[in-house]
């Protein structure tokens, strides 16, 4: 077994480390797990550039037959406070996300079976019609599983369908943890961990883009953060085809998890560290101000991550629990990048550059 210094000296070398060095990584204090994030950072960054999005996330329906134990924003069929928003409701939001200068529209919803695949693909069409400019980074695998098995089709046949109707990429919701022993008690309703991959490996394909995300900090253990880790490394080296990682954690407030001590800041700085250490063939690292709050969100960055997540226009699921969301301005999200000492760009759904705010 190698020693805590030749793990240092493996990452700073730029070589792959183990599940088990990465487990290691987990008994190490803050301050050398941030030095080595950030070295990795400066790497793939050296341009001292931290990057933003300015988006809007429309949660099209709340009803949902999944069920998962840390979810307070789902409502079940029949129930008088469930919701589908009409295209029209949505065209109007999009239009509002064009006229703040954004360039991404993340839509996701509720597992609803009264929503055919034609209700996906009118509504794509509808979008890209009207606003060819949107980058439609829409529907997590849960939706692409549930879709594909109401309509009895393939998960490549719903992709590529909803691709051919405008949809652009894919956003990593739904992964939770990517373990199954988690995912059993968690989220028992949802697609399972091989269906989740098998949904991103057919978009890459198929020639789409998506990210990588993980909602930890409820029933997980590290190993447990580490196999996720690995199985999303996995994939990139297979198909190159995420565009970012994104780690958050779980907020408790109207779920069925409130009795679970939610992580503090140090832990979520710790596994982002560690994420950005191990998830060697990922060019982006997210850190989020959204269950962060902003000030361990500027953190972030020097903990490995160049990106600060997003401009959101709108905010509903994180916002039905107990904790307050704060949403930033476009000039808030500039301010806080420069005072974290970073250059503040604002990026598209791909990472592309589209201003950068000297």
């Amino acid at each position: 077994m190698k020693t805590q210094t030749e793990i240092y000296d493996k990452v700073l070398e730029g070589e792959r480390i183990s599940s088990e060095e990465a487990l290691r990584l987990f008994e190490e204090d803050l301050s050398t797990l941030g030095f080595l994030a950030n070295e990795i950072r400066k790497r793939y960054h050296p341009e001292n550039i931290v990057t933003f999005v300015i988006d809007r996330n429309v949660n099209y329906t709340n009803v949902c037959v999944a069920g998962c134990k840390f979810c307070a924003f789902q409502r079940k069929v029949g129930s008088p406070e469930g919701y589908v928003l009409s295209k029209e409701e949505i065209l109007k939001k999009v239009q509002e996300l064009v006229d703040w200068g954004g360039t991404t529209l993340l839509m996701q919803g509720g597992l609803n079976p009264d929503l055919p695949i034609e209700y996906y693909e009118d509504l794509i069409s509808s979008i890209k019609e009207r606003f060819p400019q949107v980058q439609v980074h829409s529907f997590s695998a849960p939706e692409i599983v549930y879709l594909a098995k109401i309509e009895r089709l393939s998960i490549r046949e719903v992709l590529r369908r909803l691709k051919d109707a405008g949809l652009d990429s894919l956003p990593g919701g739904g992964a939770e943890i990517l373990s199954q022993e988690v995912r059993n008690f968690l989220s028992p309703g949802k697609c399972n961990v091989e269906e989740w991959e098998l949904v991103h490996r057919t978009a890459h394909e198929l020639g789409m883009t998506s990210t990588a995300t993980m909602m930890f900090g409820h029933v997980e253990k590290p190993e447990h953060i580490v196999e996720h880790l690995e199985r999303v490394r996995k994939i990139q080296d297979e198909t190159g085809g995420f565009t970012a990682f994104i780690p958050w954690t779980f907020k408790k407030g109207n779920t069925l998890l409130d009795k679970v001590e939610e992580a503090s800041s140090t832990y979520y700085l710790k596994v982002l560290a560690i994420s950005r250490i191990y998830l060697d063939n990922f060019k982006n690292i997210q850190s989020s101000h959204v269950t962060q709050s902003m000030q361990a969100g500027m953190v972030g960055l020097h903990f490995g991550a160049n990106d600060l997540g997003s401009v959101m226009i709108e905010e509903n699921v994180i916002s039905s629990t107990s904790y307050k969301v704060s949403i930033p301005k476009v000039e808030d999200m500039v301010q806080a990048i420069k005072s974290a000492g970073f250059v503040p760009s604002q990026r598209d759904t791909y990472y592309r550059i589209v201003r950068v705010f000297n």
